[in-house]
Order: C-alpha cells, then sequence, then structure tokens
C-alpha cells in the first residue's frame, strides 16, 4: 500500500505524514508537495505535486493506492485545483481519495463552504471511491485573535453568543491518519469537530487563564466590527471576511459537535484552552 499525502509542507500535511509514520512502514508513505525541497525533513519519499501543474500530480500519484487531498489555500482557486488532483487520481487509478472538506458543505451558509460543496461535488461524479472529512475550525486560528486581545486587554467579535467546535490541527490529522491507515471508511462523510462547542465569552475566558488577567468579550455589531478591525490595520478584504465567519458562527453554522472525530481517533478532543495555550507557545 502507498499512501500519498498531498500539502505535505503544510501545517496539517506534516502532522498528518509524522502520525503515518507512526502506524505505517515508512516506505509506504509519499509525502508530496508544491516545493518538495521543503519536504526533505520528513522522513519518507517526496514528490513534487503542485495543484496548478497537472502534470506533475499525474507523477505524483503513480503506485498510489490512496491519497489524501488536502484542501489548498488559495480561495477562489480550489475548484480547478481540486478538479486537477481529483483527475489524476482517477488517471492513476487510485483506490481511496480522502479530501479536507468544510462542515456540512453540502447545506450551509458557511462563507468557506463555496468551494469544498463543489469539490465534494467533483470527487463524487468521478467514481473513485472516496471519504469525506468535513473539517470544523481549527484552534491555532485563534492564535491571533488572542494575541491581540492580550495586547487590548478585550476580545473583540460579532458572533454574539453563537458556538464554534474547534478542534486543534493535530486532532483533525489525527483523524485522517484513521481514514489513511484504516479500512471501511470509503463513501462515508465525516462532520469532524471537537466535543465542545464554546462561546466567545468561553473564548475570552480561556485567553484571560493564559495571560494571568481578566480579558472580557465585546461583541460588536458588524459594522464595528469591521472598522475595529480595519483600525486595527487589518486589511478590508481580510476584515470582511473575518465578520462574515462571525456572522456565520452567530447562525450556529460551526456549533455541530458531532462526536465524530472522537469517535474516529479514540480519545477526547483537545480542550480549548489547552489547545490555544500551546499554539500561543509556538506562534
Amino acid at each position: 500500500m502507498t499512501v500519498v499525502v498531498t500539502g505535505a509542507t503544510g501545517n496539517l500535511g506534516r502532522l498528518v505524514v509524522a502520525g503515518l509514520r507512526e502506524v505505517l512502514p515508512g516506505g509506504d508513505i509519499v509525502a508530496a508537495a508544491r516545493n518538495p525541497e521543503k519536504a526533505r525533513g520528513l522522513g519518507v519519499e517526496v514528490r513534487e505535486a503542485d495543484y496548478d501543474k497537472p502534470d506533475t500530480l499525474e507523477a505524483a500519484f503513480a503506485g498510489a493506492s490512496k491519497v489524501l487531498l488536502i484542501s489548498g489555500d488559495a480561495v477562489g482557486r480550489r475548484v480547478p485545483q481540486h478538479q486537477a488532483v481529483v483527475d489524476a487520481a482517477k488517471k492513476a487509478g487510485v483506490a481511496h481519495l480522502v479530501y479536507t472538506s468544510a462542515p456540512h458543505a453540502d447545506d450551509t451558509s458557511l462563507v468557506l463552504a463555496p468551494e469544498h460543496k463543489a469539490t465534494e461535488e467533483i470527487i463524487r461524479a468521478s467514481g473513485v471511491p472516496f471519504t469525506i472529512l468535513r473539517n470544523n475550525w481549527y484552534t491555532e486560528n485563534y492564535v491571533r485573535s488572542a494575541q491581540q486581545a492580550i495586547a487590548a486587554g478585550v476580545l473583540i467579535g460579532s458572533a454574539g453568543a453563537g458556538r464554534v467546535a474547534s478542534a486543534t490541527r493535530a486532532d483533525f490529522a489525527a483523524a485522517a491518519v484513521a481514514v489513511l491507515a484504516g479500512e471501511g471508511h470509503e463513501g462515508k462523510v465525516y462532520e469532524l469537530a471537537g466535543d465542545v462547542a464554546w462561546t466567545f465569552d468561553e473564548l475570552a475566558a480561556e485567553i484571560s487563564k493564559i495571560a494571568g488577567k481578566e480579558i472580557p468579550y465585546r461583541n460588536l455589531t458588524a459594522d464595528e466590527h469591521r472598522a475595529a478591525l480595519i483600525e486595527a490595520g487589518v486589511p478590508a478584504d481580510t476584515a470582511g471576511f473575518v465578520v462574515a465567519l462571525d456572522q456565520n458562527i452567530a447562525d450556529g453554522t460551526l456549533a455541530d459537535a458531532s462526536g465524530d472525530l472522537t469517535a474516529l481517533i479514540g480519545r477526547p478532543t483537545t480542550p480549548l484552552g489547552d489547545g490555544l495555550a500551546a499554539a500561543l507557545k509556538e506562534a
């Protein structure tokens, strides 16, 4: 069996490769990356795989039994990129394609979902046996917010009482490893999320514990939030995305603590405070 991990030099990909090395022979694992040089230290075979260069994908998947397609980060270009990956996997005769998608991608207003929904449709239409890993939000995504809150003495947002069932990248990576190294996952869609869906008041409380001082959460209107972010130097497009995401959170799009993640990895997910504290130390 040969397992190919795309995006292997990214934050998630590196963890998946490391996890696979604990349960599979190193010779069964291939790290596929846009820049192979960055993957040389992963301890496995390295192949070039650039989502924008289909010829590299065909070569990267040669002889592969399973491929993990880690979603690209080029918002607006992901659908043609992912199409190229799926086409190459089919041409290579890959027996199992695993994709990291978004929560409830086929039925949600989440700002990030459309490209994931389109990719899932491409995968289903390809005829390649698949597993969809619909990853909820990463706890590490709140490192910058925590840093700003500690500096300013207040956490701002516009998510109201909305909840986020986040988990750490290590938790999500462990789920990918379980599927890639295991059997019987074909045709399944897993809604992966942390065990606890937390509010921003609870996030502020965890930041307060880490900082050793009281840091409250201040809920703003969408317009107030956007203006505050721009005033703090956040680019307008990014500020708009953050505000749109908070509105999604307020509507409950990231609140589903389904239990699928814990079931796959065989342990509880990492608590918010623990995951955030570790990520802040590494930042």
